[in-house]
């Protein structure tokens, strides 16, 4: 069976409010039957913070989360495992366990205090997301769609300080989210491969949060791999238009530009969190966001679709996990 790693996925956020109503085991009723169906076997579960939380609740609601996941582990042992490093990874998947590890999705959890940053990897945090779709002490985000803003920034000394330590560490630097200015800082910051954990590619899909040609060879020439992004206006500009078939173009731009040992999947699946957007939060949207992948249910028409288009079975295990697993490998400590 093919290995496969979703790169990114919010599902901690659910939990943590779940847990908070009483509920236990939420992992395993909610999501484990669909990553089982779907052969998902490794899953990096984002700590995302909602902007009304921050700044005083940020480093609260990441605990929380952490602590959320770790009790789901605990509660369900046979079926939910915490990944610090690939040997878990691979102890999970042949225990028949789903495999989770910690990422950080945007670095306002931190604040601007660098020694927070060995809390969060001792806790299992291995992936640093330098920040969200909005500004933080480390530099700012891309928006989803044009706001009103002054001069854009690039990484800050603070954030400079973060990197170096994060790769020190042994955390892999995550780019999506980041704006043009600060990514071009990171490429010139960073000594070790860093990821797009869950971005598309900008000619096929002109939203500011997918990567031009250029950022693609950049986060390439570092030895690193973009996730492909699920969510309609990361996939085409036009919802009609937002499907597998044009989600498959992007891995086939990528896969020319600087071949395929640089794509990934991270499908940033959001319809199941969908019910915590307000009605008119939803109706002031010039598009509302879909996943054109339907759930890890139906990840293997990700791979059926890959081999229509030719993609060898070895091309196909690079995808779903082999080229995250390299980078995992020589990051992580």
């Amino acid at each position: 069976m093919t290995h496969v790693i979703d790169a990114h996925f919010d599902l901690l956020m659910d939990v943590a409010i779940q847990r908070e109503l009483g509920r236990k085991q939420v992992i395993a009723a909610d999501y484990w039957p669909d990553f089982i169906a779907g052969g998902v076997q490794t899953v990096v579960s984002a700590i995302y913070i909602d902007s009304k939380f921050l700044p005083e609740l940020g480093l609260r609601k990441a605990l929380q989360q952490i602590s959320a996941l770790h009790a789901e582990a605990d509660e369900s042992a046979d079926k939910v495992m915490v990944c610090k490093s690939v040997a878990d990874i691979e102890t999970a998947k042949k225990a028949g366990k789903v495999g989770f590890v910690l990422s950080l999705e945007g670095a306002e959890p931190l604040y601007n205090d660098l020694s927070m940053l060995r809390v969060f990897y001792e806790l299992g945090v291995r992936f640093l997301g330098l920040v969200w779709s909005r500004r933080n002490f480390v530099g700012d985000g891309s928006h989803f769609t044009p706001v009103r803003e002054g001069r854009k920034g690039g990484i800050t000394e603070f954030g400079v300080r973060l990197i170096e330590a994060a790769e020190a560490m042994g955390m892999i630097i995550d780019v999506s989210h980041l704006n043009d200015e600060g990514f071009w800082d990171v490429v010139e910051i960073a000594k070790k491969p860093i990821i797009a954990s869950h971005s598309n590619c900008r000619a096929l899909a002109s939203s500011m949060r997918n990567l031009t040609d250029e950022q693609i060879k950049a986060i390439a020439a570092t030895n690193g791999v973009i996730g492909m992004n699920g969510v309609n206006i990361f996939v085409a500009d036009r919802d009609e238009q937002s499907d597998l078939e044009h989600l498959l173009n992007h891995v086939d731009h990528i896969t020319k530009l600087v071949g395929v040992e640089h794509v990934g999947i991270g499908l940033d699946i959001i319809e199941p969190f969908m019910k915590y957007e307000s009605p008119d939060a939803l109706t002031s949207l010039t598009r509302k966001d879909f996943d054109v992948v339907k759930g890890h249910i139906q990840v293997p028409e990700i791979l059926r679709g890959l081999a229509s288009r030719g993609y060898t079975d070895e091309a196909i295990e690079l995808i779903m996990a082999k080229n995250f697993l390299r980078v995992y490998r020589e990051v992580w400590k």
